[in-house]
């Protein structure tokens, strides 16, 4: 893949205070369990979509899917907790973060001005398994505007908190304090939430309507082997998608007629400490974020993989990935590095992978799943 020169270094967004610990060992655990702003124009422009784009990249040759010209178009200060954990998109291709110890949510404009538009509620003492520190983890979007997160603490906070349109934060559902909910996301169909816990190897199901929460997948390729199993998630026809960070592995749970999970598949092996994923179009090709390797990596329907991006292209860390409108959005929270650099990337991309917005019916348009593309947009 051509190089583009990274983009130059400048300060760091400091977004104001959130009360939070200072982040050292709380980010390095946190990353063992998962392995001043551009201007306006930052964005890099797609190329010219294709007359008709492939729903899967092609196994064989290196052009069926590439990205060109990635830029950090907005650099963080983890100094202040300011590590980006997740990532959701709103259609103009703005994007929504959450800034795990800083415990805040950020909007990111398409320039990659930053600006906090909630801070979650201290919980002290944090207990968080296997972090300490309180986190803000996943981040979903709904066709009203309102945002969903997961919250760890190790308290009676822990669970998923909902922040209102008018900036109002509540504990939504609660989930276990021992456990530590990680990657979000939304069946908007059936307005049904899906968390993926990283300690307790469990898919939990929470619903948008009344707020219950069922344990709705568990068993041994979630669970974690040291300390992260199940981390990122998405819900993608018909199927949840979850990674394990432990055991490198992106696995496809089957959601039967009555709503139940069906049996476990692995798609993909060898993805040492995969976090979160995108859906690249609309087969089973993901793009993949793997901290540990600071890679960005292509999974192919069969399974094999390819690197899209490295440090050297600017991810620090990599958490989380999104697509929408032929680009890529990679938030790095730069927890293993030795010069910390929380970052936004957003690369253009080319080839058979370029795709176009999701028509997935009334209010689609306004959430996240829709941003997404075909990622969250429904489980039949």
């Amino acid at each position: 893949m051509p190089r583009s020169p990274r983009t130059p270094r400048t300060s760091r967004t400091r977004l104001g205070g959130s009360g939070a610990a200072a982040p050292g060992l709380a980010a390095a655990a946190l990353a063992l369990l998962a392995a001043a702003p551009a201007p306006a124009s930052a964005i890099p422009p797609p190329p010219p979509a294709a007359a008709a784009p492939a729903a899967d990249p092609a196994p064989a040759g290196p052009s069926a899917f590439r990205l060109s010209n990635p830029q950090v178009i907005a650099h963080y200060s983890h100094e202040d907790g300011q590590t980006p954990e997740n990532i959701t998109l709103d259609p103009d291709g703005s994007a929504y973060l959450t800034f795990a110890l800083a415990r805040q949510v950020a909007h990111a404009d398409t320039g990659g001005h930053t600006r906090v538009i909630a801070t979650l509620p201290e919980a002290a003492p944090a207990r968080t398994p296997g972090a300490g520190a309180a986190a803000v983890t996943g981040i979903v979007r709904t066709h009203d505007g309102s945002l969903y997160v997961p919250y760890v603490t190790g308290t009676d906070r822990t669970g998923i908190h909902r922040i209102r349109p008018d900036g109002t934060v509540g504990l939504f559902a609660r989930l276990p304090a021992d456990g530590h909910a990680n990657g979000l996301a939304l069946d908007r169909r059936h307005g049904l939430l899906y968390a993926a816990d990283s300690r307790l190897g469990t898919v939990w199901r929470i619903s948008l309507h009344d707020a219950s929460v069922t344990a709705w997948a568990a068993g041994a390729p979630l669970q974690p082997l040291t300390s992260a199993g199940a981390n990122g998630i998405k819900v993608h026809h018909g199927a949840v998608w979850v990674s394990n960070s432990d055991r490198g592995t992106l696995l496809r749970i089957p959601v039967r007629e009555d709503g139940t999970a069906g049996a476990v598949e692995t798609h993909a092996t060898g993805l040492a400490g995969i976090d979160d994923f995108a859906f690249a179009g609309d087969g089973k090709t993901v793009v993949a974020a793997l901290p540990a390797s600071d890679e960005v990596v292509l999974v192919r329907a069969d399974g094999t993989r390819s690197t899209l991006l490295t440090r050297r292209d600017g991810i620090s860390g990599p958490t989380s990935v999104a697509v929408r409108d032929g680009r890529v959005y990679v938030a790095s929270a730069s927890a293993l590095a030795a010069d910390k650099d929380p970052n936004l990337l957003v690369a253009a991309i080319e080839g058979a992978g370029r795709t176009e917005p999701a028509t997935a019916g009334p209010g689609a348009a306004h959430s996240g799943a829709a941003a997404a593309g075909t990622d969250e947009a429904d489980a039949k």
